[in-house]
Protein backbone atom coordinates (compact mmCIF):
# COMPACT_ATOMS: atom_id res chain seq x y z
CA UNK A 1 0.00 0.00 0.00
CA UNK A 2 2.78 2.46 0.92
CA UNK A 3 4.51 1.81 -2.34
CA UNK A 4 1.46 2.68 -4.31
CA UNK A 5 0.43 5.63 -2.59
CA UNK A 6 3.96 6.34 -3.58
CA UNK A 7 3.35 6.32 -6.82
CA UNK A 8 -0.61 7.78 -6.73
CA UNK A 9 0.50 11.03 -5.10
CA UNK A 10 2.73 12.88 -7.72
CA UNK A 11 0.32 12.18 -10.17
CA UNK A 12 -2.47 13.68 -7.80
CA UNK A 13 -0.37 16.62 -7.08
CA UNK A 14 -0.01 16.95 -11.03
CA UNK A 15 -3.52 17.29 -11.70
CA UNK A 16 -3.98 19.50 -9.26
CA UNK A 17 -1.16 21.51 -10.28
CA UNK A 18 -2.74 21.34 -13.62
CA UNK A 19 -6.42 22.15 -12.95
CA UNK A 20 -5.06 25.11 -11.20
CA UNK A 21 -3.19 26.53 -13.80
CA UNK A 22 -6.45 26.23 -15.97
CA UNK A 23 -8.37 28.21 -13.80
CA UNK A 24 -5.79 30.44 -13.87
CA UNK A 25 -5.58 30.64 -17.92
CA UNK A 26 -9.55 30.58 -17.50
CA UNK A 27 -9.25 33.80 -15.48
CA UNK A 28 -6.66 35.40 -17.34
CA UNK A 29 -8.98 34.97 -20.82
CA UNK A 30 -11.75 36.14 -18.80
CA UNK A 31 -9.91 39.43 -17.84
CA UNK A 32 -8.94 39.69 -21.32
CA UNK A 33 -12.20 39.79 -22.59
CA UNK A 34 -13.60 41.95 -20.02
CA UNK A 35 -10.64 44.37 -20.71
CA UNK A 36 -11.24 43.87 -24.49
CA UNK A 37 -14.87 44.81 -23.66
CA UNK A 38 -13.55 48.21 -21.60
CA UNK A 39 -11.18 49.28 -24.70
CA UNK A 40 -14.04 48.76 -27.24
CA UNK A 41 -16.45 50.67 -25.28
CA UNK A 42 -13.79 53.62 -24.67
CA UNK A 43 -12.38 53.49 -28.16
CA UNK A 44 -16.42 53.44 -29.25
CA UNK A 45 -17.02 56.69 -26.51
CA UNK A 46 -13.66 58.60 -28.03
CA UNK A 47 -14.83 58.35 -32.25
CA UNK A 48 -18.02 59.61 -31.09
CA UNK A 49 -17.14 62.63 -29.31
CA UNK A 50 -15.00 63.30 -32.40
CA UNK A 51 -17.11 62.05 -34.88
CA UNK A 52 -14.44 59.30 -35.84
CA UNK A 53 -15.84 56.53 -38.36
CA UNK A 54 -14.11 53.38 -38.60
CA UNK A 55 -14.49 54.04 -42.46
CA UNK A 56 -13.12 56.69 -42.43
CA UNK A 57 -9.61 55.98 -41.03
CA UNK A 58 -7.78 57.30 -43.75
CA UNK A 59 -8.21 61.02 -43.24
CA UNK A 60 -7.88 60.94 -39.38
CA UNK A 61 -4.01 61.61 -40.04
CA UNK A 62 -4.85 64.55 -42.26
CA UNK A 63 -2.50 67.73 -41.47
CA UNK A 64 -3.29 70.16 -39.09
CA UNK A 65 -4.10 72.86 -41.22
CA UNK A 66 -6.36 70.32 -43.31
CA UNK A 67 -8.58 69.68 -40.23
CA UNK A 68 -12.27 71.08 -40.55
CA UNK A 69 -15.73 70.01 -40.05
CA UNK A 70 -18.80 71.57 -42.14
CA UNK A 71 -22.47 72.74 -40.84
CA UNK A 72 -24.94 70.22 -41.66
CA UNK A 73 -27.83 72.74 -42.95
CA UNK A 74 -29.28 73.13 -46.32
CA UNK A 75 -27.38 77.33 -46.87
CA UNK A 76 -24.29 75.14 -46.65
CA UNK A 77 -24.66 74.50 -50.15
CA UNK A 78 -24.95 77.73 -51.03
CA UNK A 79 -22.25 79.08 -48.74
CA UNK A 80 -19.92 76.71 -49.95
CA UNK A 81 -19.99 77.13 -53.07
CA UNK A 82 -19.57 81.03 -53.27
CA UNK A 83 -15.78 80.34 -52.09
CA UNK A 84 -13.30 80.67 -55.38
CA UNK A 85 -10.41 79.11 -56.00
CA UNK A 86 -7.84 82.36 -55.03
CA UNK A 87 -9.63 82.17 -51.65
CA UNK A 88 -8.20 79.96 -48.74
CA UNK A 89 -10.84 78.75 -46.36
CA UNK A 90 -11.45 79.96 -42.87
CA UNK A 91 -9.39 79.33 -40.12
CA UNK A 92 -9.84 75.68 -38.63
CA UNK A 93 -10.33 74.19 -35.34
CA UNK A 94 -7.78 71.45 -34.63
CA UNK A 95 -10.09 69.00 -32.49
CA UNK A 96 -12.72 68.99 -36.30
CA UNK A 97 -11.81 66.77 -39.02
CA UNK A 98 -11.74 67.58 -42.71
CA UNK A 99 -15.29 65.91 -44.15
CA UNK A 100 -14.86 62.83 -46.57
CA UNK A 101 -17.13 62.00 -49.47
CA UNK A 102 -17.26 58.68 -50.61
CA UNK A 103 -18.25 58.91 -54.24
CA UNK A 104 -18.71 55.20 -55.51
CA UNK A 105 -18.51 55.53 -59.48
CA UNK A 106 -17.55 53.06 -62.38
CA UNK A 107 -13.96 52.59 -62.80
CA UNK A 108 -13.68 51.27 -66.21
CA UNK A 109 -13.06 54.59 -67.90
CA UNK A 110 -9.71 56.40 -68.20
CA UNK A 111 -11.74 59.88 -68.79
CA UNK A 112 -13.95 59.43 -66.33
CA UNK A 113 -11.35 58.61 -63.71
CA UNK A 114 -9.13 61.24 -64.86
CA UNK A 115 -12.07 63.81 -64.80
CA UNK A 116 -12.72 63.09 -60.86
CA UNK A 117 -9.77 63.17 -60.20
CA UNK A 118 -9.77 66.91 -61.55
CA UNK A 119 -12.59 67.28 -59.63
CA UNK A 120 -11.22 66.27 -56.41
CA UNK A 121 -8.34 68.85 -56.12
CA UNK A 122 -11.33 71.19 -56.66
CA UNK A 123 -13.25 70.38 -53.76
CA UNK A 124 -10.58 70.07 -51.89
CA UNK A 125 -8.84 73.73 -52.92
CA UNK A 126 -12.24 75.27 -52.77
CA UNK A 127 -14.35 73.62 -50.06
CA UNK A 128 -11.97 71.64 -47.83
CA UNK A 129 -13.63 68.48 -48.50
CA UNK A 130 -11.74 65.57 -49.40
CA UNK A 131 -13.25 63.36 -52.39
CA UNK A 132 -12.21 59.95 -52.57
CA UNK A 133 -13.67 57.92 -56.14
CA UNK A 134 -14.39 54.33 -55.55
CA UNK A 135 -13.52 52.80 -58.46
CA UNK A 136 -17.00 50.20 -59.58
CA UNK A 137 -16.85 47.26 -62.00
CA UNK A 138 -20.49 47.33 -61.24
CA UNK A 139 -23.32 49.72 -59.50
CA UNK A 140 -25.17 47.23 -58.13
CA UNK A 141 -22.18 46.54 -55.98
CA UNK A 142 -22.44 49.72 -54.03
CA UNK A 143 -26.22 49.30 -53.87
CA UNK A 144 -26.29 45.67 -52.72
CA UNK A 145 -23.90 47.60 -49.72
CA UNK A 146 -26.32 50.09 -48.97
CA UNK A 147 -28.73 47.63 -48.92
CA UNK A 148 -26.96 45.37 -46.84
CA UNK A 149 -26.37 48.17 -44.20
CA UNK A 150 -29.86 49.23 -44.08
CA UNK A 151 -30.34 45.53 -42.89
CA UNK A 152 -27.43 45.52 -40.52
CA UNK A 153 -29.57 48.64 -38.95
CA UNK A 154 -26.42 51.13 -39.95
CA UNK A 155 -28.41 54.17 -40.90
CA UNK A 156 -26.41 57.33 -39.91
CA UNK A 157 -22.99 56.09 -40.84
CA UNK A 158 -22.67 54.76 -44.31
CA UNK A 159 -19.70 53.91 -46.26
CA UNK A 160 -21.34 55.18 -49.79
CA UNK A 161 -22.27 59.11 -49.80
CA UNK A 162 -22.50 59.95 -53.39
CA UNK A 163 -23.19 57.07 -56.22
CA UNK A 164 -23.60 57.43 -59.94
CA UNK A 165 -26.40 55.85 -60.84
CA UNK A 166 -29.83 55.62 -62.96
CA UNK A 167 -31.46 53.08 -64.68
CA UNK A 168 -32.66 49.61 -62.77
CA UNK A 169 -30.61 50.73 -59.97
CA UNK A 170 -31.92 53.98 -59.29
CA UNK A 171 -35.44 51.72 -59.41
CA UNK A 172 -33.40 49.36 -56.66
CA UNK A 173 -32.36 52.29 -54.46
CA UNK A 174 -35.59 53.50 -54.40
CA UNK A 175 -37.70 51.03 -53.86
CA UNK A 176 -35.58 49.78 -50.58
CA UNK A 177 -35.57 53.88 -49.56
CA UNK A 178 -32.18 53.54 -49.28
CA UNK A 179 -32.08 57.22 -51.25
CA UNK A 180 -32.20 60.95 -49.07
CA UNK A 181 -34.98 62.80 -50.26
CA UNK A 182 -35.58 65.74 -51.52
CA UNK A 183 -32.27 67.18 -51.20
CA UNK A 184 -31.47 67.87 -55.07
CA UNK A 185 -33.59 71.39 -54.62
CA UNK A 186 -31.25 72.86 -51.93
CA UNK A 187 -28.47 72.98 -54.61
CA UNK A 188 -28.05 76.50 -56.14
CA UNK A 189 -26.57 74.77 -59.80
CA UNK A 190 -29.63 72.41 -60.42
CA UNK A 191 -31.90 75.60 -61.77
CA UNK A 192 -29.61 75.94 -63.98
CA UNK A 193 -31.16 72.67 -65.75
CA UNK A 194 -34.85 74.03 -65.62
CA UNK A 195 -36.53 71.52 -64.80
CA UNK A 196 -39.69 72.52 -64.89
CA UNK A 197 -39.15 72.58 -68.72
CA UNK A 198 -37.18 69.88 -68.74
CA UNK A 199 -38.40 66.30 -67.79
CA UNK A 200 -35.58 64.23 -68.22
CA UNK A 201 -33.82 66.15 -65.47
CA UNK A 202 -36.83 64.92 -62.54
CA UNK A 203 -37.03 61.18 -64.47
CA UNK A 204 -35.02 58.42 -64.75
CA UNK A 205 -36.04 55.50 -67.06
CA UNK A 206 -39.69 56.26 -66.14
CA UNK A 207 -39.19 56.78 -62.33
CA UNK A 208 -40.30 60.39 -60.94
CA UNK A 209 -36.95 60.94 -59.40
CA UNK A 210 -38.50 62.86 -56.30
CA UNK A 211 -35.26 64.82 -55.34
CA UNK A 212 -33.31 61.69 -54.83
CA UNK A 213 -30.49 62.10 -57.45
CA UNK A 214 -29.47 65.03 -59.19
CA UNK A 215 -28.68 64.48 -63.16
CA UNK A 216 -25.00 65.06 -63.96
CA UNK A 217 -24.66 64.47 -67.75
CA UNK A 218 -26.68 63.19 -71.31
CA UNK A 219 -25.53 60.24 -73.07
CA UNK A 220 -26.49 58.24 -76.12
CA UNK A 221 -25.81 55.42 -78.15
CA UNK A 222 -23.90 55.83 -81.30
CA UNK A 223 -22.09 53.76 -84.16
CA UNK A 224 -18.50 53.61 -85.03
CA UNK A 225 -17.15 51.93 -88.25
CA UNK A 226 -13.64 50.92 -90.04
CA UNK A 227 -13.94 53.01 -92.98
CA UNK A 228 -11.07 51.29 -94.97
CA UNK A 229 -13.08 47.81 -94.44
CA UNK A 230 -16.25 49.75 -95.67
CA UNK A 231 -14.31 50.79 -98.84
CA UNK A 232 -13.00 47.32 -99.41
CA UNK A 233 -16.49 45.36 -98.52
CA UNK A 234 -18.16 48.65 -100.97
CA UNK A 235 -20.56 49.41 -98.03
CA UNK A 236 -21.80 52.48 -96.37
CA UNK A 237 -22.63 52.51 -92.59
CA UNK A 238 -26.16 51.38 -92.05
CA UNK A 239 -28.64 54.08 -91.07
CA UNK A 240 -31.38 51.87 -89.33
CA UNK A 241 -31.98 48.96 -87.70
CA UNK A 242 -32.83 46.94 -90.47
CA UNK A 243 -30.12 48.18 -92.64
CA UNK A 244 -27.52 47.05 -89.71
CA UNK A 245 -29.20 43.29 -90.38
CA UNK A 246 -28.45 43.75 -94.28
CA UNK A 247 -25.34 45.13 -93.69
CA UNK A 248 -24.25 42.07 -91.66
CA UNK A 249 -25.55 39.59 -94.19
CA UNK A 250 -23.22 41.30 -96.88
CA UNK A 251 -20.86 41.15 -94.49
CA UNK A 252 -20.86 38.10 -92.16
CA UNK A 253 -18.83 38.14 -88.98
CA UNK A 254 -18.07 42.04 -88.90
CA UNK A 255 -20.49 42.77 -86.14
CA UNK A 256 -21.58 41.63 -82.85
CA UNK A 257 -23.31 42.73 -79.56
CA UNK A 258 -22.57 41.93 -75.50
CA UNK A 259 -24.84 39.53 -74.44
CA UNK A 260 -28.04 41.69 -72.06
CA UNK A 261 -25.94 40.77 -68.79
CA UNK A 262 -23.52 43.68 -69.68
CA UNK A 263 -25.20 47.36 -69.77
CA UNK A 264 -24.16 47.97 -73.74
CA UNK A 265 -25.68 44.55 -74.41
CA UNK A 266 -29.17 44.84 -72.76
CA UNK A 267 -29.14 48.92 -74.87
CA UNK A 268 -29.00 47.12 -78.30
CA UNK A 269 -31.68 45.00 -77.38
CA UNK A 270 -33.97 47.96 -76.16
CA UNK A 271 -32.58 49.89 -79.00
CA UNK A 272 -33.81 47.18 -81.15
CA UNK A 273 -37.07 46.31 -79.87
CA UNK A 274 -38.08 49.93 -79.63
CA UNK A 275 -36.76 50.79 -83.56
CA UNK A 276 -38.74 47.40 -84.57
CA UNK A 277 -41.93 48.27 -82.77
CA UNK A 278 -42.62 51.69 -83.80
CA UNK A 279 -46.40 51.38 -83.74
CA UNK A 280 -46.20 49.87 -80.30
CA UNK A 281 -43.30 52.63 -78.79
CA UNK A 282 -45.82 53.92 -75.96
CA UNK A 283 -45.59 50.34 -74.04
CA UNK A 284 -41.58 51.13 -73.43
CA UNK A 285 -42.68 54.06 -71.47
CA UNK A 286 -45.22 52.35 -69.19
CA UNK A 287 -44.44 49.98 -66.49
CA UNK A 288 -44.12 46.49 -68.72
CA UNK A 289 -47.14 44.01 -68.32
CA UNK A 290 -46.84 40.65 -69.55
CA UNK A 291 -49.12 41.42 -72.17
CA UNK A 292 -47.18 44.25 -73.19
CA UNK A 293 -44.16 42.25 -73.34
CA UNK A 294 -45.94 39.69 -75.47
CA UNK A 295 -46.78 42.10 -77.64
CA UNK A 296 -43.17 43.94 -78.37
CA UNK A 297 -41.37 40.89 -78.81
CA UNK A 298 -42.32 38.57 -81.67
CA UNK A 299 -40.75 41.56 -83.61
CA UNK A 300 -37.35 40.97 -82.25
CA UNK A 301 -37.25 38.09 -82.00
CA UNK A 302 -37.58 37.88 -85.64
CA UNK A 303 -35.07 40.34 -86.40
CA UNK A 304 -32.70 38.44 -83.75
CA UNK A 305 -33.03 34.88 -84.85
CA UNK A 306 -31.81 36.42 -88.64
CA UNK A 307 -29.09 38.22 -86.95
CA UNK A 308 -27.46 35.84 -84.83
CA UNK A 309 -25.97 33.49 -87.26
CA UNK A 310 -24.50 36.84 -89.72
CA UNK A 311 -22.76 37.99 -86.41
CA UNK A 312 -18.93 37.11 -85.55
CA UNK A 313 -18.54 33.68 -84.38
CA UNK A 314 -21.72 33.21 -86.10
CA UNK A 315 -23.64 33.76 -82.86
CA UNK A 316 -22.60 31.22 -80.69
CA UNK A 317 -20.50 33.15 -79.00
CA UNK A 318 -20.88 36.56 -77.49
CA UNK A 319 -18.88 39.08 -75.88
CA UNK A 320 -19.10 39.47 -71.84
CA UNK A 321 -17.85 42.79 -71.19
CA UNK A 322 -18.27 45.43 -73.98
CA UNK A 323 -14.63 46.95 -73.60
CA UNK A 324 -13.73 43.68 -75.47
CA UNK A 325 -15.83 45.53 -78.52
CA UNK A 326 -12.99 47.92 -79.01
CA UNK A 327 -10.63 45.42 -78.99
CA UNK A 328 -12.56 43.59 -81.75
CA UNK A 329 -12.22 46.88 -83.82
CA UNK A 330 -8.82 47.60 -83.19
CA UNK A 331 -7.49 44.16 -83.96
CA UNK A 332 -9.91 44.45 -87.56
CA UNK A 333 -11.85 41.19 -86.12
CA UNK A 334 -14.90 43.78 -86.42
CA UNK A 335 -15.91 46.59 -88.88
CA UNK A 336 -18.87 48.32 -87.00
CA UNK A 337 -19.11 48.52 -83.46
CA UNK A 338 -21.36 50.95 -81.01
CA UNK A 339 -20.96 52.13 -77.76
CA UNK A 340 -22.69 55.12 -75.26
CA UNK A 341 -20.08 57.10 -74.96
CA UNK A 342 -19.34 59.24 -78.27
CA UNK A 343 -16.16 60.23 -76.93
CA UNK A 344 -14.37 57.26 -75.66
CA UNK A 345 -14.04 56.45 -79.22
CA UNK A 346 -11.13 59.41 -80.51
CA UNK A 347 -10.20 59.31 -77.26
CA UNK A 348 -9.33 55.40 -77.77
CA UNK A 349 -7.94 56.53 -81.35
CA UNK A 350 -5.59 59.34 -79.40
CA UNK A 351 -4.28 56.46 -77.46
CA UNK A 352 -3.83 53.81 -80.57
CA UNK A 353 -6.35 51.74 -79.35
CA UNK A 354 -8.53 52.56 -82.13
CA UNK A 355 -7.02 53.05 -85.80
CA UNK A 356 -6.92 56.64 -87.40
CA UNK A 357 -9.72 55.13 -90.19
CA UNK A 358 -12.29 55.00 -87.36
CA UNK A 359 -15.51 57.08 -87.71
CA UNK A 360 -18.18 57.61 -85.18
CA UNK A 361 -22.33 58.39 -86.30
CA UNK A 362 -25.95 57.81 -85.20
CA UNK A 363 -28.07 55.98 -86.71
CA UNK A 364 -31.55 57.60 -88.23
CA UNK A 365 -34.04 56.10 -86.73
CA UNK A 366 -33.17 56.67 -83.17
CA UNK A 367 -30.44 56.94 -80.92
CA UNK A 368 -31.24 54.91 -77.30
CA UNK A 369 -30.46 57.94 -74.95
CA UNK A 370 -30.63 58.91 -71.50
CA UNK A 371 -29.36 61.15 -68.39
CA UNK A 372 -27.45 59.65 -65.26
CA UNK A 373 -27.27 60.93 -62.30
CA UNK A 374 -25.84 61.34 -58.88
CA UNK A 375 -27.29 59.55 -55.88
CA UNK A 376 -27.08 60.58 -51.82
CA UNK A 377 -27.62 57.81 -50.06
CA UNK A 378 -30.22 57.99 -47.04
CA UNK A 379 -27.21 57.24 -44.28
CA UNK A 380 -24.59 59.05 -45.33
CA UNK A 381 -22.98 60.73 -42.44
CA UNK A 382 -21.50 63.84 -44.57
CA UNK A 383 -24.78 64.68 -46.21
CA UNK A 384 -24.08 68.39 -46.35
CA UNK A 385 -20.41 67.67 -47.65
CA UNK A 386 -21.95 65.91 -50.28
CA UNK A 387 -24.22 68.21 -51.46
CA UNK A 388 -21.34 70.39 -52.08
CA UNK A 389 -19.48 68.50 -54.36
CA UNK A 390 -22.89 68.12 -56.07
CA UNK A 391 -23.86 71.30 -56.50
CA UNK A 392 -20.01 71.76 -57.63
CA UNK A 393 -20.41 69.32 -60.61
CA UNK A 394 -23.58 71.09 -61.63
CA UNK A 395 -21.71 74.18 -62.03
CA UNK A 396 -21.26 75.78 -65.18
CA UNK A 397 -16.88 75.28 -64.73
CA UNK A 398 -17.45 71.94 -63.65
CA UNK A 399 -20.04 70.47 -66.64
CA UNK A 400 -18.36 72.71 -69.03
CA UNK A 401 -14.79 71.01 -68.38
CA UNK A 402 -16.59 67.68 -68.77
CA UNK A 403 -18.33 68.31 -71.96
CA UNK A 404 -14.63 68.92 -73.76
CA UNK A 405 -14.18 66.39 -76.06
CA UNK A 406 -10.09 65.88 -74.99
CA UNK A 407 -11.36 65.57 -71.00
CA UNK A 408 -14.67 63.72 -71.44
CA UNK A 409 -16.88 64.42 -73.83
CA UNK A 410 -20.00 64.04 -71.91
CA UNK A 411 -23.23 66.48 -72.69
CA UNK A 412 -24.00 69.05 -70.32
CA UNK A 413 -27.39 68.68 -68.38
CA UNK A 414 -27.41 72.57 -68.01
CA UNK A 415 -29.86 74.27 -70.01
CA UNK A 416 -27.91 76.89 -72.28
CA UNK A 417 -30.76 79.68 -72.33
CA UNK A 418 -29.73 79.72 -68.55
CA UNK A 419 -26.34 80.60 -68.49
CA UNK A 420 -24.94 83.98 -68.42
CA UNK A 421 -22.64 85.06 -71.63
CA UNK A 422 -19.21 84.20 -69.45
CA UNK A 423 -20.98 81.02 -68.47
CA UNK A 424 -22.19 79.90 -71.80
CA UNK A 425 -18.17 81.04 -73.58
CA UNK A 426 -16.74 78.02 -70.84
CA UNK A 427 -18.58 75.38 -73.39
CA UNK A 428 -16.80 76.94 -76.47
CA UNK A 429 -14.72 73.93 -77.72
CA UNK A 430 -12.53 74.38 -81.11
CA UNK A 431 -11.28 70.41 -80.56
CA UNK A 432 -11.45 69.07 -84.15
CA UNK A 433 -11.26 65.06 -84.26
CA UNK A 434 -11.91 62.98 -87.68
CA UNK A 435 -13.17 60.17 -85.58
CA UNK A 436 -15.68 62.12 -83.39
CA UNK A 437 -19.25 61.86 -83.58
CA UNK A 438 -20.24 65.19 -85.61
CA UNK A 439 -22.73 67.32 -83.39
CA UNK A 440 -23.57 69.70 -85.82
CA UNK A 441 -26.31 66.95 -87.40
CA UNK A 442 -29.65 66.56 -85.94
CA UNK A 443 -29.88 63.17 -84.39
CA UNK A 444 -33.37 61.30 -83.41
CA UNK A 445 -33.02 60.55 -79.42
CA UNK A 446 -34.97 57.48 -78.20
CA UNK A 447 -35.85 58.02 -74.55
CA UNK A 448 -35.13 55.02 -72.32
CA UNK A 449 -37.91 52.77 -71.32
CA UNK A 450 -39.23 52.14 -68.26
CA UNK A 451 -36.83 50.54 -66.09
CA UNK A 452 -39.39 47.66 -65.35
CA UNK A 453 -38.44 46.67 -68.77
CA UNK A 454 -34.72 45.62 -68.44
CA UNK A 455 -34.68 43.05 -66.50
CA UNK A 456 -37.74 41.69 -68.87
CA UNK A 457 -36.67 41.92 -71.70
CA UNK A 458 -32.96 40.22 -70.50
CA UNK A 459 -34.48 37.34 -68.78
CA UNK A 460 -37.05 36.88 -72.36
CA UNK A 461 -33.63 37.03 -73.61
CA UNK A 462 -31.80 34.32 -71.76
CA UNK A 463 -34.38 32.27 -72.02
CA UNK A 464 -34.75 32.10 -75.66
CA UNK A 465 -31.53 31.89 -76.51
CA UNK A 466 -29.43 30.78 -73.71
CA UNK A 467 -25.84 31.39 -72.72
CA UNK A 468 -23.89 32.07 -74.96
CA UNK A 469 -20.13 32.80 -73.83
Amino acid sequence: MLRNSALVSPKAACLSRFRKFGAFVKGLALASVILSAQLITASHSFAGLFEISSTDVSIVNAPANEIHSQPQSPTFVSKALKQTSGQSPSAKDSTQIKPLVRFHAWGGSAQVNSYLQWVAGQISQRFNIELQHVKLADTSDAVSRVLAEKAAGNNDNGSVDLIWINGENFAAMKKHDLLAKGWVEELDHFALTRPEKNSAMVTDFGEPTLGMEAPWGKASMVFYYRSAHMKALDAMPPQTINELLRFSQKAPGRFTYPVPSDYLGISFIKYAAIALNGDKQSLFYQPVTEQSLQAVLPALWAYLDQLHPTMWQQGEYMLRQASQLQRLVGTGELTLAFSFTAAEIPSAVNRFDLPDDVRTYAMQDGSLANVHFVGLTYNSKNKAAAKTVVNFLLSPEAQAKKQKLAVWGDDTVLDMASLTKAQTMLFDDDTVHNSALDKSQSTVLLAEPHASWTDKLREAWYKRYGARY
